[in-house]
């Protein structure tokens, strides 16, 4: 039999140890470390696969879940539909109009209509220009619950009173270094919107979302007299009294807009939508991606099982020989297949190690790149200790069972023969 060891350090006859098992299977790798490199290739490249794609996957889906579920549950959004240039309606076939607004005021479970203009323009400051979102901010009672909805907060100065005429508050990033106008705006400075200046009253309080922490909220009667329009409106928000009965209002709505527009079911063009609706669509989106990534990613590790599989009839092959005399001097089957078994798993899991620490480090680069490439920290990777812990396991499994069967074939080989076989 194999020597083991007492608690002593004396050695004496008896059942291997397990870690006597994990020595002898070390040992054995190293002793063919190419070959097991090389075994070792497809476990690691289908498991960074995996890792990185994953990691890349879950940052992009908690960045834009991140977008949209920063609106209020009780609110539904009304969008024009047809071809769509720029920002919300702004490319419509048939715009929406304050007139469609006010009908819809009287449509059952409606708490509040606020008829919103979202425009781009260009934006100057410091001597430098570029272009951002414009969003109008309603006057009245109405105020209130729009800056609701929103979870409109102010960090620096104050908030848009209904008085203040070329005044804007910008989102926070405008108040970052890095906001392309190669200085912070704080409150108190100027900025020109379409070649007028506005004064900065307030920066409202980071959201960690791209679309309000760049937006510059503007009083709807500057905003319509700045883009010379009074009547079209770009989004129309919806509040409902009753938030557990939005999906039978949002049918209200788009009956009562199929009414107003002359269009029969089928046949709409405009969209009434729920950020529950869009969390939705865009979580069986992502998900339907991930999924083609696990295949892909399982054809790879597939592969790397094959050749694990591979690798360890090669070594039950070549040690034809040292097998016979394990056995002869009192191996039991069990010791020689737990040995065997137990390198093949070894491989196993050093190629998920290896791939899970080359994965992290894949998605984390490329996520770099496009964040400095789009100059925006909307692309970030981000890695589940679950789905760490799941490629660990699952590469151990993959090196375990493609180790069973050549395992098997070692510990039921006929000690006689494995001797006169062997060269």
């Amino acid at each position: 039999m194999l020597p083991a060891r007492r608690q002593d350090g004396q050695e004496h006859d008896g059942p291997p140890m397990i870690k006597d098992y994990f020595r002898l299977a070390v040992n054995a790798l190293l002793q063919r470390k190419l070959r097991s490199y090389l075994t070792m290739i497809g476990v690691f490249i289908g498991i960074a696969a995996v890792v990185s794609l994953i990691g890349l996957g879950a940052g992009l889906q908690n960045a834009i879940m991140g977008q949209f579920g920063s609106f209020s549950p009780d609110v539904l959004s009304i969008q024009a539909g047809g071809v769509q240039v720029g920002p919300p309606g702004s490319g419509a076939v048939t715009p929406l109009t304050r007139d469609d607004a006010d009908a819809l005021q009287s449509v059952k479970g409606v708490k509040l209509i606020i008829p919103r203009m979202i425009r781009t323009a260009e934006m100057t400051f410091n001597g430098r220009s570029q272009y951002n979102l414009v969003a109008s901010m309603v006057s009245g009672d109405a105020r209130k619950e729009i800056e609701r909805v929103l979870q409109l907060e102010i960090a620096e100065g104050r908030a848009l009173k209904d008085s203040d005429r070329n005044k804007v508050v910008l989102g926070a990033n405008f108040a970052e270094s890095g906001n392309g106008f190669g200085k912070t705006i704080s409150p108190g400075q100027r900025v020109s919107i379409k070649g007028k200046l506005f004064e900065v009253v307030g920066i409202s309080k980071k959201r960690g979302s791209f679309i309000f922490d760049n937006i510059v909220l503007m009083n709807e009667g500057p905003m319509m007299s700045l883009f010379d329009d009074h009547t079209k409106v770009d989004i129309i928000a919806v509040v409902v009294s009753d938030q557990n009965e939005i999906d039978r209002v949002q049918a209200r709505l788009e009956k009562k807009m199929r009414q107003l527009r002359k269009v029969k079911v089928g046949e709409e063009d405009f969209e009434v939508t729920s950020p529950q609706n869009t969390l939705r669509t865009i979580g069986d989106t992502l998900f339907a991606v991930q999924l083609f990534v696990y295949i892909i990613a399982g054809i790879s590790l597939l592969v790397g099982g094959i050749g694990i599989m591979n690798t360890m009839y090669t070594a039950v092959l070549e040690r034809t020989k040292e097998i016979g005399i394990m056995k002869s001097i009192g191996a039991q089957n069990y010791v020689i297949f737990t040995l065997y078994f137990i390198e093949s798993g070894l491989m196993g899991i050093l190629g998920g190690i290896i791939g899970i620490l080359l994965g992290m480090g894949l998605a984390s680069g490329l996520a770099f790149v496009g964040r400095m490439a789009l100059g925006s920290n909307l692309i970030q990777a981000s890695f589940s200790p679950f789905i760490l812990f799941g490629a660990l396991l699952f590469s151990f499994l993959l090196g375990s069972v493609a180790g069973l069967t050549p395992a098997l074939g070692a510990a039921k080989m006929n000690p006689v023969n494995a001797l006169r076989y062997a060269k």
